[in-house]
């Protein structure tokens, strides 16, 4: 399984467009970028490969790095920079099945699933496939298993990738703040990579309105507001789901300079082969 990183930055990207701020500086001066949020498993074995979350940054992301177009999508949520980069399908598949939950969001009154073939209706080469959370399905021969995490207001999902071959595992938080469910965490658990999303640091937290919470033992701040995790927050859920290995992705341009560029953030155009 090769799972190549084509978009690690959060809803504006690094560098943020209209910013200079010391961060979005540097990441021009070193030539590296942390565009929307996208991830594409290649299955190594069958040629074929999974696309998680649909960039707005869809085109320039497969044009910059050498991976196939996928064979299979999946949403794992509704926001514009996971969902908007479908609409590039148009005259670019002839046949694209799109995976996603079928829970009904209390919110929005549909589900991901409906949400997504509502508002990409006018695409007829693609066709979305619902499924349970917690019931895993196969798609371009993973394993792949949906499960709710907390990003309010909306229903949010991570997702656990195995190759039923080789039993290698990747997993995914999703946009998350630190209160993912237990059932969660256990699917997710043991994987060989994990994605975490760790927009922050903790130390930022004072300046969010709703400040931080789950605070560790230390009153260390493991979620930034209330949607996603800081990267303390990300660190400890991979201590907790023992992962192999961890890379912080959904990361904004928010991180000082001197912090932002460290280990474990990842960049666009990261490949680990599992």
């Amino acid at each position: 399984m090769r799972v190549t990183l084509l978009g690690t930055g959060d809803t504006t990207g690094t560098p943020t467009v209209g910013c200079d701020c010391d961060t979005c500086r540097e990441a021009k001066a070193r030539g590296v970028e942390r565009t929307r949020f996208s991830v594409h498993v290649e299955n190594d074995r069958t040629g074929e490969s999974l696309l998680v979350d649909f960039s707005p940054d869809f085109r320039q992301q497969f044009l910059t790095h050498d991976v196939p177009l996928p064979d299979a999508g999946l949403v794992t949520h509704i926001h514009f920079d996971h969902i908007d980069g479908l609409g590039n399908a148009y005259r670019v598949f002839e046949d694209l099945p799109v995976h996603a939950a079928d829970e009904t969001d209390p919110k929005t009154g549909q589900s991901v699933a409906e949400t997504v073939a509502s508002k990409f209706d006018y695409l007829d080469r693609i066709s979305v496939e619902a499924h349970a959370p917690f019931e895993a399905f196969r798609t371009c021969g993973l394993d792949v298993t949906l499960v709710p995490v907390d990003h309010p207001p909306l229903l949010c999902y991570g997702l656990a990738v195995e190759d039923p071959e080789t039993g290698a595992k990747l997993s995914l938080s999703g946009d998350t703040s630190y209160g993912v469910p237990e059932d969660s965490k256990a699917v997710l658990s043991d994987p060989d990579l994990f994605l975490a999303d760790g927009i922050v640091p903790a130390s930022l937290c004072k300046h969010h309105p709703l400040g931080g919470k789950h605070h560790d033992e230390a009153g260390v701040p493991r979620t930034f507001g209330t949607k996603h995790m800081t990267r303390e927050g990300a660190l400890s859920l991979a201590e907790e789901l023992n992962a192999a290995r961890t890379r912080l992705v959904h990361t904004a341009h928010y991180y000082p300079v001197e912090e932002a560029f460290e280990e474990p953030l990842a960049v666009d155009g990261e490949q680990y082969d599992l």
